[in-house]
C-alpha cells in the first residue's frame, strides 16, 4: 500500500489528486486542478444534484474512463445533499455516488476548517460566504495550466433551484450560486470548472 498522508498528492487514473481525508484505509480525493469545464445541467430548469446531467456524466462516461483495476478501488458512497441554509433551497435526496462533487459543508471542512463561519454565519453573508475567510487561498484551483484561478462547481444548491454553489476564482464560496446552464458568455452556457471527488481504497 502506498504511504498516503493527509494533504499529499497522488496519481490515479491519469489524474493528480489531493488527499482530503483518510478513514480505515480509504481516502477521500479531489483532483488537484480543474480537469474540464461543463454546465451543471443540460436544461435550464429546477434541478438538484440527484438528477443533474453533471452527476450522470461523472458516474457514467467519466467513471468508465477508469480501468477495471482502478474501478475496483473506487468506493461507492451515500452522499447527503443538504438544503442551502441561507436561502432554504432544497438539496434533494441522498445519492449513491462513485464520483461526485464536494458539498459546501465538505469544502468548509477539508480546505482549512471554516466550519465556524458555516454554522455561525454573519449577517452580511448573502452572496459570498465570507469575503475575508482565511481559507480562501486554499480553495483556489486552476484550469489547463492557467496562472490564475478559475471558478468550479460544488454539488450544493444555490439561492434557487436553477443555481448551484461554486468556488470563485479567488477561493471565495458563492453561496447564491451560478446558473446551472444559462450564462453571460458567448455560447450562452454557464460552464464551470469540474473537480471530481471520490473515495479510494488504499
Amino acid at each position: 500500500m502506498e504511504d498516503i498522508k493527509m494533504d499529499s498528492t497522488l496519481s490515479f487514473g491519469g489524474y493528480n489528486w489531493r488527499v482530503l481525508d483518510i478513514q480505515d484505509n480509504v481516502a477521500l480525493l479531489i483532483t488537484e486542478d480543474i480537469i474540464e469545464q461543463r454546465a451543471y445541467h443540460d436544461a435550464y430548469k429546477e434541478i438538484t444534484w440527484a438528477d443533474c446531467s453533471l452527476r450522470k456524466y461523472l458516474n457514467g462516461e467519466f467513471y468508465d474512463k477508469f480501468s477495471e483495476a482502478d474501478k475496483s478501488r473506487i468506493i461507492s458512497v451515500l452522499n447527503k445533499n443538504l438544503d442551502n441554509q441561507w436561502y432554504g433551497s432544497k438539496g434533494g435526496v441522498d445519492t449513491k455516488d462513485s464520483i461526485f462533487l464536494l458539498s459546501v459543508e465538505e469544502v468548509c471542512k477539508y480546505f482549512g476548517d471554516s466550519r465556524s463561519k458555516l454554522y455561525n454565519r454573519g449577517k452580511n453573508q448573502r452572496y459570498w460566504f465570507e469575503r475575508k475567510d482565511e481559507n480562501n487561498n486554499k480553495r483556489i484551483a486552476r484550469f489547463e495550466g492557467e496562472t490564475w484561478g478559475s471558478w468550479w462547481w460544488l454539488r450544493s444548491p444555490g439561492r434557487v433551484s436553477v443555481k448551484a454553489v461554486y468556488i470563485h476564482g479567488d477561493g471565495n464560496i458563492g453561496i447564491q450560486g451560478n446558473n446551472i446552464l444559462k450564462g453571460n458568455i458567448s455560447d450562452g452556457k454557464c460552464t464551470g470548472g469540474v473537480r471530481p471527488a471520490l473515495w479510494l481504497k488504499l
